[in-house]
C-alpha cells in the first residue's frame, strides 16, 4: 500500500516538472492561473522552448510605438521585432484605425505574440484621437458611487479588447497628499488612502475581469512631491512607517483582489534605502524585498518609462535597464537601446549577478501572463467601423453619469441652491476666459439669462463697464473657465478676476462655477455658492445648469483638501428636484441608433416640401434625451432652424393656456366644469350658448360650429375695409393684427359677439345630445371666462402664475414684444387677409383680430418650453418646487371623458382602436394625452412611459393648403419611432 502512494506521488512530480526543471504546477497567489492550467502551461512550455535563452531576453522589453509617425518609425519597430524577439510594444499618440492596422502587422512578423500597452489612465482617447475621453481620476475621486468606476473600467477594458490591446497603465493609486505636486494632481483619486484604495480595486476589477491586466502606479507612492519625474529625479522625504501606513496601503487591498501588474517610479526615497542615483526602480530593497517579499506581490512589475530624466539623467540606455532587472523588475519600460541592454545581461549571467533560470523565472511570468491575456490565440483586429465600436451611444451615456456623479457643491449659504422662486430672478451669467458656450445655452434652458464674458487679460475698466452690465440683475452665475493644471502658475486663475468675483457675490446673489483643477477651488473658498466640476468640458457644461437648478441632484465630495476651509470629504448634497434635465437616450432606456432614424424622416419631409424645417424633441423619465432641430426657416434658406427657434403653436394654446388655465381654477373650485358657461359668463343669458356645459364644450360636444371666418366681415374681397383697419396705430386703431395692420380697438368685442350669434350645429336626428365636432369656438369662451374669473388679461395670468414660476420666457403670446423677429419662424404668406408674410404674429385670422391673445391660438415657443409644461403634467401639476394644479384634476382633465369621441377635457387623446387614425403613433399609450396645431406642430406625454414628445414646424410656410405633412404621416411615424426606441 505504501508504495503504491509513492509511486502516485513520483508519477505527479513527473507530470508537474517539464524538460528543464521548471515546475509546471500553479504558483501560489498567481494572479495569471486559468482554469485550464494544463493548457496555459502547454502553451508557455511551447513558446518558451522554441526561443533561445538570448531571444527570449526580448521578452523583458516593450518599447514605445505610435501610430501618427512615417514609415521610418515602422520600419524600426518592425527591426526590433524580429531581430530581438520584443516582448511588447506602449502606443502613445496615434489613431484607432492606424494603431490596429499597425498591430496587425507586427503581430503578424513577431515570432511570439506582442503584449499591447497603452497608458490610458482616463480612456484610449488619452492618446489616440476620434475617442470619447472618460474622466480624470481626481474627478473618479469625487464618485461615491463607486460601481461607476468599475463600469468605466469595463468599458475601457472593452476599448482595449477591440483595439487587441492587452494591459492598461492603470490606475494612478498614487496617494496626492501635495496640492504642489506637478506631475501626479488630477490623476490620483485624491489624498484619502482608503478613497483611493476602494476607487482603484473598482477601476482594477472593471479591467481585469473583463481580460485587461491593470497595472497599479507608482510605487512605492510619487503623491508628495513637488517634482516631475519626467524631467528630474523627485525626492521623497518621508519615513518608512509613513509610506507603510498611507502610500502602500492601496497596493495591498489591491494585491489582495489579485492584482496583476505594478510599475515601479523612479524615485529618491531615503527611508527605502535609494539612492541620489540609484532610485526606486534600480533599488532591489524597494522592487524585490519591499514590493515581491513583503507586499507578496506575484504579479508582472513593470518599470516606469525607461526613457524618463528621473533615471535617464543617471544612467546611459542599455546599463538603466540591466539595474533594473536586477533590481527584480519583469518588464522594462520604453527601453531605448534593446540590443545593448540584452548584451549587457548576457554579460551580467556570465559574471554571476543575476542567475539564467531567474530570469527565466521572470519570463515564464511574463508568457503565463500573455496566455491569461488571449494571445495563445490569433490576434487579428476587426478594423471595420471600429471607431464606432469603441465608442458607442452607452460609451457616451457612462461617460455622462460619472461626470453628474462628480459634481461637489463646497458652499451654499442659506441653501440658495437648488435655484427656486424664479419670477422674483433676474439672472445674468459670466464667464471667465474663453469658451463656456454650452454652459450659457443650458442656462438658458432654466430661464431668462443674460450673458457676459470678461477676458483674462482684463483691467479695471473692464471690471467696472461689467459690473454697470449687471446692476439691473439680482443672480449671477460665474462660470470659472480655462483652468490649467500647474500649480505653479495658480491654475490659470487671475487673482483679480477673483477679487472681482468677491465683490459682486457682496452685493447679488453669486454661484461661481469652477470648471477645472480641484485644487483650484483654494481660491473661492469664501465665496458664498460654489460649484466645483472639475474639468471643462461638454458634459460638465451641460450637467452644470441642471445641478444649479435642481434638475440634477449634487452629492460629490472633495477627494482631497484644498484650503485650510476646504477639506477632503467636503459635501454639501442635496437630491434632484422635479425639474426637467437632459441626458443620453442609453441612460434613461432608449436607443440611440432607433432615435436616430427621426432624421431620416424629418429629411425626408423636408426634401419634399412638407415643412421648410423642424424642431423635434422627445424626453423620458425626466430627461431631455434628443432634441434637434432641422432644416431652415424657408423655402430660401434665409436662415437655419435651431432649438431655440419660436414656432407659432397654433391650437396647442389650447391646452398649454386656456385648458391649464380651467384646469387652475377646477383645482381651487373657482368653477365647476359641471355646470353651464352662462353661469359665470352672464352676458350669455338670452343667448343659444348660455346652457352649454362647459366640460362639453371641452369635449367638443357642445354643437358648436367647428370655425367661423371672422375675418371675411372686415374685407371687401382682398381689401380692408377702412372702418375695421389702418396701417399706422392712431387714436381708436391700436389692435395690431399683423405688421402694419391695425383694428379699431373695439374689433375683439365684435367678434366676441358674433360668436355668441353664431348657430349652433343642429341635434343629429334622434339625440339629445351633440355629437363630436371639433371646434375653434369653445376656446374663444373659455378664454371669455379665464378673463372673467382671473379679472386680468389671459397671457398676463398665464405669465404669472405658470410661466414665469417654472422658468418659460419663450411661452409667451405677443413675442415681438420679447423677441427678434428673426428668432420667429414664419408662417403663411397669406395673400387674402393680412397680403404679407406672417412672422411673429399669431397666423389664425381670428386669434389675429383678437390682437394675438385668443383662447385657440396665438400662443408661441420653443420645444423646451413646451416639454416643461408636459413635464408639469406628468408630476401631476407640480414642478420646481411650484404647485399649480392638483393631481386630481391632471387626472380628470386627461382622461377620456367621452363615448362619442377619443377626446378627454381640453386634451386630445390616441385613439383607442389603432385602425381609426388620429394624431398619435399606433404605439402611444391609451393614456397618453396631447393635442397638434394646425401650423404644423404635435405634443404629446404618455404617464404609463414617462415619456414627451414635442414636434416643431411650420408647414403652413408659405401656403397653408401644403397638407403633406398630416397626409404623409410625419408626426406620427416619428411617435411611433420613438416607442420602437425603448428598450
Amino acid at each position: 500500500m505504501i508504495q503504491k502512494v509513492w509511486m502516485a506521488i513520483i508519477l505527479i512530480i513527473l507530470e508537474v516538472t517539464v524538460s528543464n526543471g521548471f515546475p509546471k504546477f500553479d504558483i501560489p497567489n498567481d494572479p495569471f492561473s486559468t482554469r485550464d492550467i494544463q493548457a496555459q502551461n502547454r502553451w508557455v512550455d511551447s513558446v518558451f522552448n522554441s526561443l533561445s535563452f538570448e531571444e527570449r531576453l526580448g521578452q523583458l522589453f516593450m518599447v514605445a510605438a505610435y501610430s501618427n509617425r512615417g514609415e521610418e518609425h515602422k520600419r524600426a519597430i518592425s527591426e526590433l521585432i524580429k531581430e530581438e524577439q520584443l516582448g511588447g510594444l506602449i502606443f502613445f499618440q496615434g489613431g484607432p484605425v492606424r494603431q490596429a492596422n499597425l498591430t496587425n502587422y507586427y503581430q503578424s512578423i513577431s515570432k511570439t505574440p506582442l503584449f499591447i500597452a497603452m497608458d490610458a489612465e482616463w480612456g484610449v482617447s488619452m492618446r489616440l484621437d476620434s475617442v470619447l475621453q472618460f474622466p480624470k481620476q481626481m474627478t473618479l475621486g469625487a464618485i461615491e458611487d463607486d460601481e461607476l468606476i468599475y463600469q468605466m473600467g469595463t468599458e475601457i477594458a472593452h476599448q482595449f479588447k477591440e483595439l487587441g490591446m492587452h494591459i492598461n497603465f492603470a490606475p494612478v493609486v498614487d496617494i496626492n497628499s501635495n496640492p504642489d505636486n506637478p506631475v501626479i494632481g488630477y490623476r490620483a483619486f485624491g489624498e484619502q488612502k482608503e478613497r483611493v484604495a476602494r476607487k482603484s480595486v473598482a477601476y482594477m476589477k472593471g479591467l481585469q475581469e473583463h481580460g485587461v491586466i491593470a497595472n497599479a502606479k507608482h510605487f512605492p507612492g510619487h503623491g508628495d512631491t513637488n517634482s516631475d519625474s519626467h524631467y528630474t529625479t523627485p525626492v521623497i522625504i518621508k519615513t518608512k512607517d509613513r509610506i507603510q501606513e498611507v502610500d502602500l496601503y492601496p497596493y495591498r487591498q489591491l494585491i489582495k483582489e489579485d492584482l496583476m501588474s505594478v510599475m515601479v517610479a523612479h524615485l529618491h526615497t531615503p527611508s527605502l534605502g535609494t539612492t541620489a542615483s540609484m532610485p526606486t526602480t534600480l533599488t532591489k530593497g524597494v522592487v524585490t524585498d519591499l514590493l515581491k517579499k513583503d507586499l507578496g506581490f506575484k504579479g508582472l512589475v513593470f518599470t516606469d518609462a525607461l526613457n524618463m530624466k528621473g533615471v535617464s539623467n543617471l544612467h546611459k540606455p542599455g546599463e538603466v535597464d540591466l539595474l533594473a532587472l536586477l533590481a527584480g523588475n519583469d518588464i522594462l519600460l520604453y527601453a531605448e537601446d534593446v540590443p545593448k541592454s540584452k548584451q549587457l545581461i548576457l554579460q551580467a549571467v556570465e559574471e554571476g549577478r543575476i542567475s539564467k533560470e531567474e530570469i527565466d523565472g521572470r519570463i515564464r511570468k511574463i508568457l503565463r501572463a500573455k496566455y491569461w491575456a488571449g494571445l495563445s490565440k490569433p490576434q487579428k483586429i476587426n478594423t471595420e467601423k471600429l471607431v464606432e465600436r469603441i465608442s458607442t451611444y452607452d460609451t457616451q451615456a457612462l461617460i455622462e453619469k460619472l461626470y453628474a456623479g462628480s459634481m461637489t457643491l463646497t458652499a451654499n449659504e442659506e441653501g440658495f441652491l437648488p435655484i427656486r422662486n424664479q419670477d422674483l430672478l433676474k439672472m445674468a451669467s459670466i464667464t471667465l476666459g474663453d469658451g463656456g458656450d454650452t454652459f450659457q445655452k443650458y442656462l438658458d434652458k432654466y430661464g431668462e439669462f443674460h450673458h457676459f464674458r470678461l477676458a483674462r487679460n482684463s483691467n479695471n475698466a473692464n471690471y467696472r463697464a461689467l459690473e454697470e452690465n449687471l446692476k439691473d440683475y439680482n443672480t449671477i452665475v460665474v462660470g470659472v473657465m480655462n483652468v490649467s493644471n500647474s500649480p505653479r502658475r495658480n491654475f490659470g486663475i487671475k487673482e483679480s478676476d477673483m477679487f472681482f468675483i468677491k465683490n459682486l457675490s457682496e452685493k447679488y446673489n453669486v454661484i461661481t462655477v469652477l470648471f477645472g483643477n480641484a485644487y483650484a477651488a483654494k481660491y473661492l473658498d469664501d465665496m458664498p455658492h460654489v460649484l466645483v466640476a472639475y474639468e471643462e468640458n461638454e458634459y460638465t457644461e451641460k450637467l452644470v445648469p441642471q445641478v444649479i437648478f435642481g434638475a440634477r441632484g449634487v452629492n460629490g465630495s472633495l477627494p482631497a483638501t484644498v484650503s485650510s476651509s476646504l477639506k477632503a470629504g467636503t459635501d454639501l448634497s442635496y437630491e434632484a428636484k422635479d425639474r426637467l434635465g437632459y441626458s443620453s437616450p442609453e441612460t434613461v432606456g432608449m436607443d440611440s441608433r432607433q432615435l436616430n432614424k427621426i432624421d431620416d424622416i424629418i429629411n425626408g419631409a423636408i426634401r419634399n416640401k412638407s415643412t421648410p424645417g423642424a424642431c423635434v424633441l422627445v424626453a423620458k423619465n425626466g430627461k431631455v434625451v434628443f432634441e434637434k432641430a432641422y432644416g431652415y426657416l424657408d423655402y430660401d434658406r434665409s436662415k437655419v432652424v435651431t432649438t431655440e427657434t419660436i414656432y407659432d403653436l397654433a391650437s396647442i394654446t389650447k391646452v398649454m393656456a386656456t385648458t391649464q388655465a380651467i384646469m387652475f381654477l377646477n383645482s381651487r373650485n373657482l368653477i365647476d366644469i359641471n355646470r353651464p358657461i352662462g353661469d359665470y359668463l352672464l352676458e350669455l343669458n338670452g343667448s343659444n350658448k348660455a346652457k352649454l356645459v362647459i366640460k362639453d364644450i371641452m369635449t367638443h360636444e357642445a354643437g358648436l360650429l367647428p370655425w367661423i371666418p371672422h375675418y371675411t366681415k372686415t374685407i371687401n374681397g382682398k381689401e380692408w375695409d377702412q372702418a375695421y383697419y389702418r396701417s399706422q396705430p392712431g387714436p381708436g386703431f391700436n389692435v395690431k393684427v399683423a405688421n402694419g395692420m391695425y383694428a379699431m380697438d373695439a374689433l375683439p368685442d365684435s367678434v366676441w359677439k358674433w360668436t355668441v350669434d353664431s348657430e349652433l350645429r343642429k341635434l343629429p336626428y334622434g339625440k339629445k345630445k351633440y355629437d363630436y365636432k371639433y371646434s375653434d369656438l369653445g376656446m374663444y369662451m373659455l378664454h371669455r371666462l379665464v378673463e372673467k374669473m382671473v379679472n386680468q388679461p389671459m397671457n398676463e395670468f398665464l405669465e404669472q402664475n405658470f410661466y414665469q414660476p417654472l422658468g418659460l420666457y419663450t411661452l409667451t403670446y405677443l413675442p415681438l414684444e420679447k423677441f427678434p423677429i428673426e428668432r420667429i419662424a414664419p408662417t403663411e404668406n397669406d395673400l387674402i387677409f393680412r397680403h404679407e408674410v406672417i412672422r411673429g404674429t399669431v397666423h389664425d385670422p381670428g386669434a389675429a383680430m383678437y390682437g394675438g391673445v385668443a383662447g385657440h391660438a396665438g400662443l408661441f415657443g420653443t420645444a423646451h418650453d413646451l416639454a416643461v409644461m408636459m413635464q408639469m403634467m406628468l408630476q401631476n401639476g407640480h414642478y420646481g418646487g411650484v404647485n399649480l394644479i392638483d393631481p386630481k384634476t391632471v387626472k380628470q382633465f386627461t382622461k377620456r371623458q367621452s363615448k362619442e369621441s377619443r377626446r378627454a377635457w381640453g386634451w386630445d387623446k390616441p385613439e383607442p382602436e389603432i385602425d381609426r387614425g388620429g394624431s398619435a403613433g399606433k404605439l402611444a399609450s391609451k393614456n397618453s394625452f396631447g393635442h397638434t396645431g394646425f401650423t404644423g406642430t404635435a405634443v404629446w406625454a404618455d404617464p404609463d412611459n414617462d415619456l414627451i414628445y414635442v414636434f416643431l414646424s411650420n408647414r403652413v410656410y408659405p401656403n397653408a393648403s401644403n397638407n403633406s405633412l398630416l397626409r404623409d404621416n410625419i408626426r406620427t411615424d416619428i411617435h411611433d419611432v420613438i416607442y420602437q426606441s425603448i428598450r
